[in-house]
């Protein structure tokens, strides 16, 4: 389990230094500023390196509301997802605090910049609602998770989870950064919000609330649709546990068409 927990706060540590350093370091820099599509690829890379280095440690959640849409699609227990999310805010945390360190380095550093925290209304980049806010991050989480639940089912194609999953992080910043600065992810949300301070803390609920209730829709949802695949991987563990012990089998059953 220690095992674990490091994995995931190594992994959220990288996701909030790499891509919310971007957004703070890189986004804007006098003449090869990255932009947001350079942001967006960022945040992506993030989750795909950090996937396939500890992704066989942990499974790679790097976030609370992945933590718990598995658990909702019944793919972890409760008790080690408690462990999952404190190991990730804390990775936010220090993950933020290293940006901060090499952030004010520059003479004229000010996290009153926004230091890529993620806010609505007045601190929305694009002066969004609070209602269009908490829409767009619950639909982008509610998204993410299913893809990350489809992409790491047994039947998918091997090896590949991490891409699909790193591109459709990347989709979703492409989408949303306007919007909230794009969380789907409390603990990235946290990170930069203990640096910042005042608005940023004042609105951290809504990154907190509509990530998880999207990303837990969408374990309910996953759980739902892989039923049929679900009692097919069961029959076929029991056809090969049979031929092991040398049984006699019965005629499989056929697969229902998708």
């Amino acid at each position: 389990m220690s095992r674990k927990l490091v994995a995931e706060f190594l992994g959220t540590l990288w996701l909030v230094l790499g891509g919310c350093g971007a957004a703070v370091l890189a986004a804007k820099f006098p003449e090869v500023g990255i932009g947001l599509l350079g942001v967006g690829l960022a945040f992506g890379l993030t989750v795909l390196t950090m996937a396939y280095a500890v992704g066989h440690i942990s499974g790679a959640h790097f976030n609370p509301a992945v933590t718990l849409g598995i658990v909702a699609a019944g793919r972890l227990d409760r008790a080690t997802a408690g462990g999952y999310i404190l190991a990730q805010v804390l990775g936010g945390a220090v993950g933020a605090g290293l940006l901060y360190l090499i952030a004010s380095g520059q003479a004229d550093f000010s996290t009153a910049a926004g230091f890529a925290a993620n806010g609505f209304g007045e601190h929305s980049p694009g002066g969004y609602s609070l209602t269009a806010c908490f829409l767009s991050e619950f639909v982008m989480t509610f998204f993410f998770l299913v893809v990350i639940l489809g992409a790491t089912t047994k039947r998918a194609p091997a090896g590949f989870a991490p891409l699909a999953i790193g591109l459709c992080l990347t989709l979703i910043h492409l989408i949303s950064i306007p919007i909230t600065n794009t969380s789907v992810n409390p603990a990235r949300s946290t990170g930069p919000a203990l640096f910042v301070g005042g608005w940023a803390l004042a609105q951290l609920w809504l990154f907190w609330i509509a990530p998880i209730a999207g990303a837990v829709c969408a374990g309910l949802l996953h759980s739902w649709l892989g039923a049929v695949d679900e009692e097919a991987d069961r029959e076929e563990a029991r056809r090969a546990a049979a031929v092991e012990r040398g049984e006699p089998l019965a005629p499989a059953t056929g697969r229902p068409p998708r």
